[in-house]
């Protein structure tokens, strides 16, 4: 079954400042559908005076306008009305973000639907954000209050446009922050809609502002010393940049980069979940996203029947129309991407490594941006494709003999995001969870996430967190609060007076 195309004409769509739609002044930026190939939306490429007044709108809302000024509970009362009426449209920002990006639309369904979960549960954190009172002897008393940091400024990717965008929004608002958006060029078009529906729910004019644009709009933004943090995903060399841009204002920021994530698949685990964990977290949304398994590590005495199996299981993956429900796997979502992926394979071919599977463009499903789900073997851990992101649909399965070795092999790249354990010995599993570097390790499960659970790297996969009751802490201020009680100052000269320790 296919869901409805939309077969309007082209859209030119405009840019959020200040509650205003807002043309741009320059180029267009042409949203084109990896599919059919077709350009069915420009978007405005920003200027930097736009990215300006952008920014400077929302350290108006900040100051002046009535988000911060609410109540955690009117805050929070918005927040859940946004999330009806994104459940609402659920249908038409699923159809918008596969035209964007390729997403094989019965996973994109899914993260659209979890959107409006996501508002909800920051809805209740909003109301719940506190300070605590820290014991000072009977002649003070200090308190701590978490206040917003400020004008936010997100940065966005393409491969889950919203999802990563909410993992950012929702915290921000329930903490009383403003926002200047940059959506990924590749798929704009589904934010300016989210922000519409945003306003119908009662967010003020001001406090969510998108600006449209390629790297360039990206780097202003980033840059600009009117930015209090930054929240960015994306690639590692973008985030280090972002991290540079930010520096010269210390800015505050949260980076969620790439990955190189390894499963590790023990001799005492059930096989077949264990392929299926594998193909999904490797082959789901065509190998883009930062989490993608893109090394498995087996065991040496079931190596060779894992590999079999993993070949044929691969096999039998659904490439087609992302529109399809039957489709499992969908395109690459851009042609640069594209062309990315085919280079980095045949880089895999130079380097010595056998190609079990795939290895290139497919014409099976369409004559879209294809690449066939791509598996090699026989690699040397110094390879380029073992240790550098692909973001795309390419596996390299290594064999292990101890645990020992397992551990080590996971942990030999600079990234640090997910890992997958696959075993059925408990104490193993909580063994490994300790041991690898990773901000998230599943275990029997992979590519799983939440709006409940913390999420973010390591090393080159990032700094910050987002999901989870920790995500508002990223999005506030700490101010201490200290009152003297007593009836004089004491010791004017010696503030430590009274603070010495009886050892």
């Amino acid at each position: 079954m296919t869901a409805t195309r939309r077969t309007a004409g082209r859209q030119d769509r405009r840019m959020l400042i200040d509650g205003e739609w807002v043309a741009g002044t320059g180029d267009w930026i042409e949203v084109r559908d990896p599919y059919s190939g077709d350009c069915w939306a420009r978007v405005p490429e920003a200027t930097p005076e736009q990215v300006d007044a952008a920014v400077a709108a929302a350290g108006r809302a900040l100051r002046e306008g009535p988000w911060p000024a609410l109540t955690p509970t009117a805050r929070a009362g918005v927040l859940r009305r946004f999330a009806e009426v994104v459940a609402r449209e659920a249908d038409e920002l699923t159809t918008l973000q596969v035209r964007e990006n390729g997403k094989a639309i019965r996973e994109q369904a899914a993260q659209t639907r979890g959107l409006a979960a996501h508002l909800a549960f920051f809805a209740g954190v909003a109301e719940d954000i506190c300070g605590r009172t820290i014991p000072m002897g009977a002649e003070d008393l200090a308190y701590t209050v978490r206040e917003p940091v400020g004008v936010v400024a997100a940065l966005t990717p393409w491969n889950s446009p919203l999802s990563l965008l909410v993992w950012k929004l929702a915290p921000a608002l329930a903490a009383g922050n403003t926002m200047v958006i940059k959506p990924s060029e590749i798929s704009p078009v589904s934010t300016l809609r989210f922000v519409e529906l945003a306003a119908e729910a009662g967010v003020p004019p001001g406090v969510l502002n998108v600006v449209t644009g390629a790297a360039g709009a990206g780097a202003v933004l980033a840059g600009h010393p009117d930015v209090d943090r930054i929240a960015f995903t994306g690639s590692t060399a973008a985030g280090q940049a972002v991290a540079r841009a930010a520096a010269d204002s210390l800015a505050r920021y949260s980076l969620e980069l790439g990955g190189k994530s390894a499963n590790l698949v023990f001799a005492d685990a059930r096989l077949d979940a264990a392929i299926e964990g594998v193909v999904g977290g490797i082959f789901a949304a065509a190998g883009q996203s930062c989490v993608a398994g893109s090394r498995v590590l087996v065991e040496s005495s079931v190596y060779d029947e894992f590999v079999e199996r993993l070949v044929a299981r691969t096999g039998r993956i659904r490439l087609g129309d992302p529109m399809d429900w039957e489709t499992e796997v969908g395109t690459i979502s851009c042609r640069r991407q594209y062309d990315n992926v085919l280079a980095r394979i045949e880089a895999g071919r130079r380097e010595g490594a056998t190609l079990l599977a795939g290895g290139g463009p497919t014409g099976d499903a369409g004559d879209g941006l294809f690449v066939a789900p791509t598996i090699f073997g026989d690699v040397e851990n110094d390879m380029r494709i073992v240790q550098e992101e692909i973001f795309g649909p390419v596996v390299c399965v290594q064999r292990f003999e101890t645990e020992e070795q397992a551990v080590a092999l996971a942990n030999s790249t600079p990234f640090g995001l997910a890992a997958g354990v696959w075993t059925d010995d408990v104490r193993r599993a909580h063994r490994l969870a300790r041991r690898l570097r990773a901000g998230t390790v599943w275990v029997n499960t992979y590519r799983r996430t939440s709006h409940l659970t913390p999420f973010g790297g390591r090393g080159l996969s990032g700094v910050g967190r987002e999901n989870g009751r920790d995500a508002v802490d990223e999005y506030t201020e700490v101010k201490t609060v200290w009152l003297g009680l007593g009836a004089g100052l004491g010791d004017p000269f010696n503030p430590f007076a009274g603070q010495e320790s009886t050892r």
